[in-house]
């Protein structure tokens, strides 16, 4: 307005500043001129700002300007920015004026009408904008307000005539400018619409754009921040407008629904007295939505819910009045009520409600913890007195909870579980629906985190996590506490809820386990078995074993308690027992099986009968007809021509054979309760007799059904499959014990009928490949059947073999004459050459059968001595066979058919070449055969490596075993090709590093070949290639290891095996197996420090493994689950067990453990060297550890010899740098090894004559070592002179400058003392009152201060206190006690029963050093430099709710989270209801982000009037925004670059500010008696050089923070803070005083 009566005015000799106007510029040609008013009245002092005097003038102008309406329309034409603003002040104040007369009246709305549609609306859209952006919003801004001016002069006309342009507009599109003018019309229309059919599209409209998804974030912003506040001033629009947001069909997201109704705050929720209308607290859809908007993830979301809750509760408190809001239905309570009666509990309820959600927003931990507890005061105040019902609906509590699970702080979401689940164990709360579903929902949302389910740190390995337990007695709790009629649908609906994801094996354990642990009782029917089924199809999937088997033993378990037996059928449970793996978890030997029996037997006649149940024999429990009626179904063939073409599903058979024992079983508990001793077994013998019938046929019968055959050969091997029961003697199992009687009465016939289809042409297609697996597979198991029952039938299976022999010899040796062999030709030789490996793998295994002196086994032998390997069988010509579809699949998967014909080749190899020392043995008639066994050996180690290039990786293990006898013969003659053997073994085995099932059977094979006794002996005598490539085969299975865990354990048990305990064959016999351990030591060597630090997911899945282990033979995946040893522990175990087993009276056990003593201390010397610090429990520190460890358990076998020369590197690696628990080992051997020679007293002694300087760091160590220096004198004769030698050395360091070097010297000066005068030491006599006298001092010095306190901490502590170097000497006490006690990660802990578990390598007999003292076992760990916690820091924990808790103030008042987008900083701070003060911090000369992050946030807090920063880049900073905490967007921020700061500075000081500097100068002021100026610009300098010394001249004041201490700076950040609060503090008083 100013700059507008600047240009348009003409000065005349007046000399005020403010200029007379000359008003015949402004008026209209035509305007009369009346008298002039009489000038205003001055405003006051305070009013006289920039914005008073532009009302000043404009009142001024129209006050004497003749014609109003001609001022309106000279003044818009053209229209730029200037002149918009001046006519928006101008009818802005015509509009506030009172009513005019009727002709200027309406000559004043024309003009207003004409400035509203020709000038304002195409200003909106850009049409006559100025050129700069700037300029452009300028004049936008001021045309809004003009339009809004307008319609008031004008009315409801024009109202109208706005909104229906706009709506057109609107409809038709045009972009994101014309849809942001069209808003801005129907704002300024919106509070003057009368037309109710207008008035609805406008609110359709404004909702339409609030709901627009995507990239109508910004038009709902607008339409929130200025229409929705606009028609909710608009009576008859607001109702149209709650009804779109809040109806039935077609209400916003949350999100965008929370933004309007925070925009309509005001209208919805008014602060004045109760008006007539609408009421948001009394609809429930409201408060829905609110709830919803606490639980988003969008903070902003949460925010606007927030402000609501606040302004409804606002209200709600200064009315108090009564008010319901209705329910939604059912018995719930209402969503919100308040009452005047209960004002005050209703306010505390609600503070403590928004105090807890507030809390949450920071997200920190340590923050929150303090506030969980009001929760608890949140349920007390929330359920009635006599416990019955709810006052507070439940689902504000859920909102906490929602909040908490939902947080990013993954401990935040644990306390949040706990807490909740812990309310049902210490609170009786009502039943609701809410929770329920709560349950269901989010809970187990948030219990799929397995990263929650870890142990608390003072847990001992393998226990159960908290949330565990807590999770078992929650649900048995919660459920106890349903309605009977709800527990069904409950549980259902949680177990459909595990099926609903893909879970982690650890949530789906501990979940399985609570379901478990609910008391029995019958609530789950068929679909509950079906939904625990689906779980148990979930649970497959992850690769832990023992995970997967302990969770399905649970689900088990849970179907056991849970199942109402009356509504499921046995078919249904047999389908669930079948879901089960029987090498995971359901076995016949244990727990698990007779806990199923007994519960089959208790609800035997109870279970629902199934439609095709047989009735007909009553007096026959349901079981046993079911099973009955099973295997008559099973054995039922329907008649078809192709029904011999594909196998049958296994699934039958299983389900078949597992049914047979439940029943048999079921049966033998029953007569062992009734007392039955001679049991008849009618039953078992009417399931079998099926089978036996057809078995008995087999033989005899060529025309059985080939499905028939199939079937019964699938069950009879599952049957032979079957475990024995846990019992002393076989016998002991009367079910399997008859079960075999009666199966080995048909082994002829079956033996017959196996030996015709293998070796006629019967089997004719790739199909039936099956089929003679199926037949090969029982060979075993029948030759197992008759060892152990019936010898007397080994006579038909040595003539069944020997024909199987011939017989398959005879069908390979044939050569067919045409050129395209058939496919019955080639399946038929498959089939010879797997059964001729099957029957090579039965000779290897059984040999008490005694099978090798059949004669066709020699015949057998020479075939394959002459066979040439890895020959393939051409695929076949296909064309004739085109006649049945079983014979079409023939063509696929040739390719696997040749893969199994040449691995069954290297099977048969494997037989031969275990069998015989060479191939030609007694044989040299042929001319192949004449070659030398060396060159034999050579070919077939060709074909070897030729195999394993051709061979699929999961077929390689025969070559690898045959490769295992041919190396060594080779090695000298031909070491390359024994290397090429070596690459590709290794190349084959880590290609299959990531396959689970085929790995480790591969490794183990890999490694007898690569770790031979034989091949390790000839590689280390010649030293050549060879032995180079297995030491780097050594390190890279190390290094696979650290990947892979189990890897080196399988290296390291076979090699400490084969080295210790030698297997004495011909081969070996004159090789001595150790010289094996020294020729390889390195792999000892890095075992005994083997060891990653692992991640800590890795650590949570082995923390479960160790729980599971340690539940033993409860859980059946324990008995079941074949213990792999693949636990990283093992390895140090293995390593330590064979060092154990060594004797030092063995010259070469003597050898190698001085050579590997001698390594491990280069070891820790490379560790040292490379890192001169290291931090607690890095790898380094565990190593240095290991190493130690190892040392000590070394020491006892070692002589004197060796030990005088290798002890000075102890004493060095004494003055190294070293963590608490190496400083405890290295001592503990000092002290061992004077213990046992005192004769290397002088050489300790020597240990002290070093200067100070190297000694300042390590005398400790050594001064710790005296403290036990009666263990160290205890075999010594002549104790006085050593006595002597010890006072000496102490007393000097007892006044050393340090004062833990004075602690540790007092304590060995008391335990010398103390044995000086034991042995009444008289030469020491004159120093007795000075020693005393300072000991006692020491006792009593400096009162209860921490002097004091770290005297007596470090007496107290385990090494000095409890630890005795002699008598704790055990393996608990190294690997597991030492650890624990001094602050080593958890993982370093080795318990004494691991080694125990592993049994691979046994303790020595008399070996006596395994457990730790009970005094030392039983301390708990703690270390005396460790600072005081306080004596009341344990009760402050434990109370039940902090006394005070820290509260974020979060500003609400006179504010709407909602923001215009255009809305300036200042203008944002000001809706927030916060005052800015005068107060501008200019930050430009520092450079990190951290510290700018820092004075943001403190300049927001304390209101400051902008931050002026170097750059804007630095707000997207991580490390910014971390310490900003969103400050950035709630206050100014301005860019000014150093280069610039001197005219920043010099333009400042010409607004009235005074440069103030942070500086220390000769003319600085002190802070404390510096006063600010209000308007005070703060200078902060540059992190390191502070404030360069040409600005300083620039500065007004410095002012420095006075200090006491030595360093004389503080950190900008910090500096800044303090003159932002001193300028705060003095503004504050300022302003009281003023009031």
């Amino acid at each position: 307005m100013k700059n507008i009566l600047k240009t348009k005015t003409k000065p005349k000799t007046h000399t005020h500043r403010d200029k007379p106007v000359n008003h015949a510029v402004f008026s209209p040609p035509t305007a009369p001129r009346g008298p002039r008013p009489p000038p205003p009245a001055q405003p006051p002092l305070l009013l006289r700002s920039p914005r008073a005097m532009e009302v000043v003038l404009a009142d001024t102008l129209l006050s004497r300007c003749g014609d109003r309406a001609a001022l309106l329309r000279a003044l818009s034409a053209p229209l730029s920015a200037e002149r918009a603003e001046a006519l928006r002040l101008l009818l802005q104040r015509l509009a506030a004026g009172g009513p005019a007369a009727a002709g200027e009246a309406e000559a004043l709305r024309r003009a207003a009408w004409e400035v509203a549609l020709e000038r304002c609306r195409p200003l909106l859209r850009g049409g006559e904008g100025a050129a700069g952006s700037g300029e452009r919003v300028r004049a936008a801004r001021a045309a809004r307000g003009a339009l809004r001016h307008c319609v008031q002069l004008c009315g409801a006309p024009l109202a109208a005539r706005l909104a229906r342009d706009a709506l057109a507009e609107l409809a038709a599109g045009g972009g994101a400018g014309a849809e942001e003018a069209a808003v801005e019309a129907l704002v300024a229309a919106a509070p003057r619409l009368e037309e109710p059919e207008l008035l609805s599209r406008c609110a359709a409209a404004a909702l339409a754009l609030v709901r627009e998804e995507g990239e109508g974030e910004a038009a709902a912003a607008l339409v929130a921040g200025r229409l929705l506040p606009a028609l909710g001033a608009n009576g008859a629009a607001l109702p149209r407008v709650w009804e779109g947001l809040l109806g039935a069909g077609g209400a916003p997201r949350a999100g965008r629904a929370l933004l309007a109704l925070s925009a309509l705050a005001d209208a919805l929720l008014p602060r004045g007295p109760a008006a007539p209308g609408l009421d948001a607290r009394l609809c429930p859809r409201f408060w829905r939505l609110v709830q919803e908007g606490l639980t988003e993830r969008d903070g902003l979301c949460r925010k606007r819910a927030r402000y609501l809750l606040k302004r409804a509760l606002d209200l709600s408190g200064g009315q108090r009045a009564e008010l319901r809001c209705p329910p939604d239905g059912g018995h719930e309570p209402s969503l919100f009520w308040w009452s005047a009666e209960k004002n005050e509990q209703l306010l505390q309820f609600w503070e403590t409600y928004i105090l807890i959600m507030e809390t949450l927003e920071g997200n920190q931990i340590h923050v929150i913890k303090p506030v969980l507890p009001k929760l608890n005061s949140l349920y007390e105040l929330a359920i009635s007195g006599d416990k019955d019902c709810w006052l507070f609906h439940p689902s504000w509590h859920v909102c906490i909870y929602r909040r908490m699970f939902e947080s990013e702080n993954k401990t935040l979401t644990k306390e949040g579980i706990l807490h909740f689940l812990e309310l049902y164990e210490t609170k009786h709360l009502p039943n609701s629906l809410g929770f329920s579903e709560f349950v269901i929902g989010p809970l187990m949302d948030a219990l799929s985190e397995s990263s929650l389910y870890s142990r608390t740190p003072g847990q001992s390995i393998g226990a159960c996590p908290p949330l565990g337990m807590r999770l078992q007695k929650f649900l048995a709790t919660y459920l106890a506490l349903l309605p009977e009629e709800e527990k069904g649908s409950f549980l259902l609906k949680f177990i459909q809820k595990m099926t609903s994801r893909h879970w982690c094996a650890v949530p789906i354990l501990f979940l399985s386990m609570a379901l478990a642990s609910i008391p029995a009782c019958k609530v789950l029917g068929t679909e509950g078995l079906h939904a625990l089924r689906d779980v148990l199809q979930c649970t497959m999937i992850t690769h832990q074993i023992l995970l997967r088997g302990a969770a399905q033993c649970y689900l088990l378990q849970t179907t056991m308690h849970l199942a109402d037996v009356e509504k499921v059928s046995f078919p249904e449970v047999s389908s669930f027992l079948l879901s089960l793996r029987p090498e995971e978890s359901l076995r016949r030997d244990t727990l698990l099986w007779t806990e199923l029996c007994s519960w089959l037997q208790v609800n035997d006649r109870c279970f629902r009968k199934s439609v095709t149940s047989d009735v007909e024999r009553q007096e026959t429990s349901s079981l046993c007809q079911y099973v009955r009626s099973l295997v008559g179904e099973y054995f039922k063939t329907p008649a078809s021509e192709r029904e011999n073409c594909f196998m049958p599903d296994w699934f039958e058979a299983k389900l078949v054979s597992t049914m047979i024992l439940l029943a048999a079983d079921v049966e033998q508990m029953k007569n062992k309760y009734s007392g039955k001793s001679n049991i008849e077994w009618i039953e078992l013998e009417a399931f079998l007799n099926p089978l036996l019938d057809v078995l008995m046929k087999l033989g005899s019968n060529a025309y059985i059904p080939t499905l028939k055959t199939d079937k019964s050969l699938q069950l009879l091997l599952k049957l032979l499959q079957t475990r024995w029961l846990k019992c002393s003697n076989t016998q002991d199992d009367e079910v399997l014990f008859f079960m075999w009687k009666s199966l080995v009465t048909p082994v002829e016939s079956i033996l017959e009928f196996v030996l015709r289809r293998l070796t006629t042409n019967e089997l004719t297609t790739v199909g039936d490949l099956e089929r003679c697996d199926l037949y090969l597979a029982l060979i075993p198991e029948i030759v197992n059947l008759c060892l152990k029952v019936n010898w007397k039938k080994m006579t038909p299976i040595k003539n069944f073999l020997s024909s199987l022999i011939n017989a398959s010899i005879h069908n390979l040796q044939e050569r067919n004459s045409e050129k395209e062999p058939k496919v019955q030709e080639q399946i038929r030789k498959v089939a010879s050459m797997a059964s001729l490996a099957a029957v090579c793998k039965i000779m290897d295994g059984r040999l008490e059968a005694h099978l090798e002196s059949l004669p066709s086994v020699d015949a057998l032998k020479k075939f394959i001595s002459f066979f040439e390997f890895n020959e393939v069988l051409k695929k076949p010509c296909y064309i004739e066979e085109k006649n049945s579809l079983c014979e079409e699949t023939t063509s696929q998967g040739w390719g696997k058919v040749v893969a199994r014909y040449v691995h069954d080749q290297w099977v048969c190899l494997r037989f031969v070449l275990n069998s015989f020392a060479t191939l030609a043995q007694g044989n040299e008639e042929t001319s192949v055969m004449s070659l030398s066994t060396v060159e034999r050996s050579k070919e077939i180690l060709q074909s070897a490596l030729e195999a394993l290039s051709i061979l699929p990786s999961d077929q390689v293990l025969p070559v690898f075993d045959c490769m295992k006898v041919l190396v060594p013969k080779l090695l000298d003659s031909s070491e390359a090709l024994c290397i090429e053997a070596f690459d590709l073994a290794w190349k084959t085995i880590s290609s299959l590093s990531n396959t689970q099932l085929i790995f480790w059977t591969n490794l183990k094979a890999f490694v007898q070949f690569i770790f031979d006794t034989e091949v390790l002996a000839v590689a280390a005598s010649a030293k050549g290639q060879a032995y180079t490539k297995i030491k780097e085969i050594i390190f890279k299975l190390i290094d696979l290891s650290t990947t892979k865990t189990g890897v080196f354990n399988v290296v390291l048990s076979h090699c400490c095996q084969s080295w210790i305990f030698p297997a004495v064959d011909e081969r070996s016999a004159l090789t001595n197996a150790f010289l094996n351990a020294g020729n390889y030591s390195e792999l000892i060597t890095e075992a005994c420090v083997f060891g990653t630090v692992f991640r800590k997911d890795q650590r949570h899945i082995q923390d479960v493994h160790a729980f599971i282990e340690n539940l033993g033979e409860k859980c059946a995946a324990n008995v079941v689950i074949e213990s792999t040893n693949r636990d990283d522990h093992y390895i140090r175990i293995c390593a330590i067990k064979f060092l154990c087993l060594l004797d030092g009276s063995n010259i070469l056990h003597k050898t190698f453990m001085e050579d590997i003593f001698i390594k491990l201390l280069d070891k820790d010397e490379v560790v040292s060297r490379s890192k001169t610090r290291y931090y607690a429990n890095s790898l380094q520190h565990r190593v240095k550890n290991r190493v130690w460890q190892t040392l000590l358990v070394l020491l006892p076998k070692l002589n004197q010899n060796f030990l005088c020369g290798t002890l000075d590197r102890v004493f060095q690696a004494g003055f190294s740098n070293n963590q608490a628990s190496v400083k405890y080992f290295i001592e503990w051997i000092i002290i061992l090894s004077l213990h046992k020679y005192p004769q290397f007293l002088d050489k300790f002694w020597g240990c002290f004559c070093y200067d100070e300087e190297k000694l300042k760091k390590s005398i400790c160590t050594f001064l710790s070592v005296l403290a036990h220096f009666d263990v160290i004198l205890q075999n010594t004769s002549e104790k006085k002179p050593a006595l002597r030698k010890a006072l000496i050395v102490v007393l000097q360091w007892c006044f050393s400058h340090n004062f833990s070097v004075r602690l540790y010297a007092l304590v060995a000066l008391k335990k010398i003392w103390g044995m000086c005068r034991m042995l009444h030491v008289e030469e020491f006599e004159a120093l007795t009152p000075v020693i005393e006298s300072s000991l006692q001092q020491v006792e009593n010095m400096h009162g209860t201060g921490n002097a004091r306190r770290n005297w007596q901490r470090i007496q107290d502590h385990f090494f000095f206190a409890t630890f005795h170097p002699a008598e704790d000497y055990s393996l608990e006490t190294i690997f597991y006690t030492l650890p624990r006690l001094s602050e080593l990660a958890e993982d370093e802990w080795v318990p004494l029963s691991k080694f125990d578990r592993f049994t691979d390598i046994p303790l020595p007999a008399a070996f006596q050093w395994c457990h730790s003292r009970m005094e030392l076992r039983d301390l708990k760990r703690s270390d005396w430099s460790q600072q005081d916690m306080g004596s009341h820091s344990a009760e402050a924990d434990s109370q039940t709710e902090w006394t005070d808790v820290q509260k974020k103030i979060i500003p609400w008042k006179n504010s709407t989270p909602s923001l215009d987008l255009e809305m300036a900083f200042q203008d944002r701070a000001a809706k927030l209801g916060k005052s800015n003060s005068r107060l501008i911090v200019v930050a430009s000369l520092i450079d990190k982000p951290t510290n700018l992050g820092g004075l943001c946030r403190t300049s927001e807090i304390f209101g400051a009037s902008a931050l002026v920063v170097g750059s804007l880049h630095y707000i997207q900073d991580k490390q910014f925004q971390h310490l900003s905490v969103s400050a950035e967007q709630w206050l100014p921020l301005v860019e000014v670059k150093p280069s610039q700061l001197v005219d920043y500075l010099q333009q400042k000081k010409t607004e009235g500010y005074t440069i103030i500097g942070v500086e220390q100068t000769a003319k600085s002021f002190d802070l404390t008696e510096y006063c600010f100026p209000e308007k005070s610009l703060l200078l902060l300098g540059n992190e390191h050089e502070g404030i360069p010394a040409n600005l300083i001249h620039h500065l007004d004041v410095c002012v420095e923070i006075p200090q006491q201490g030595i360093i004389r700076s503080l950190n900008v950040h910090v500096s800044g803070a303090l003159l932002i609060w001193e300028y705060t503090r003095q503004q504050v008083i300022k302003q009281k005083q003023q009031q």
